[in-house]
């Protein structure tokens, strides 16, 4: 394969990218993101407005919103089915709640697992069995640093998104054939709406600060363009360097 030049490898120009949980937060910026860089994209969330709002920062044209509960079978299934083909998709929806274990309830861990590990991989199997994913095209799933560095209080959490590290791992191996890329981008503390005052105890712990919803949308884009065309079954940790002094 010839080499390409340093612009157009990082360039998404020609590619069209599916963002989950687009209407707000990281999925937000990602969309946003991306567009600048090129893509077209199809953005999906669960909430209309926000989503609508999303759109409307996209820059380009051919953009494709489209309101989706990705938990109930029938709205996945109705994305999928009016799906173009796709170079790229970007599992940004998820959820977070707050339980110790001693306090856990099978609904709350049941609720977390449906959203942040069901939703995507069933998302993902039924792109794949479609063939809706065109070879060579990249899937990046947005974890979590909790799912490699343990934090009381967020277990179902954390385990949702360490179950994502196993299935990209698999994904991998078994699309590699096609040349497809499935990797998971790890973000530490980043100031989205799923923070709230905790982010300033946060802060004393990332040596470089905390990150910023821009931060993880240039490494989003990153593994998505050709430049990253030699990188998968892999794990992108992003934390301002927490983990090296814990």
């Amino acid at each position: 394969m010839a080499e390409l030049e340093s612009p157009r490898a990082f360039s998404l120009a020609g590619k069209t990218v599916l963002v989950t949980g687009a209407s707000s937060g990281l999925g937000r910026q990602i969309a946003i993101s991306c567009s600048r860089m090129g893509a077209q994209l199809v953005i999906t969330g669960r909430n209309e407005a926000r989503l609508q709002a999303t759109f409307a920062e996209l820059d380009g044209a051919g953009h494709l919103p489209v309101c989706a509960d990705l938990t109930v079978a029938t709205e996945l299934d109705a994305l999928v089915a009016g799906m173009p083909a796709l170079h790229g998709v970007v599992h940004a929806a998820g959820v977070q709640r707050l339980s110790p274990v001693k306090m856990l309830s099978e609904k709350l861990l049941r609720e977390v697992l449906d959203i942040n590990f069901v939703a995507p991989v069933m998302l993902t199997q039924r792109l794949l069995y479609r063939s809706t994913l065109v070879a060579g095209s990249s899937i990046v799933f947005i974890t979590s640093i909790s799912a490699i560095a343990g934090t009381a209080g967020v277990g179902p959490y954390a385990a949702s998104k360490a179950a994502l590290h196993g299935m990209m791992r698999c994904l991998a191996l078994e699309q590699a054939k096609r040349r497809m890329r499935i990797n998971c981008l790890v973000p530490s503390a980043v100031e989205t709406p799923l923070w709230d005052d905790r982010l300033l105890a946060q802060a004393a712990r990332h040596p470089l600060g905390v990150g910023t919803p821009g931060d993880v949308a240039n490494a989003t884009i990153y593994l998505l363009a050709d430049a990253s065309r030699w990188i998968t079954g892999t794990e992108l940790v992003m934390d301002g360097g927490a983990v090296a002094v814990s």
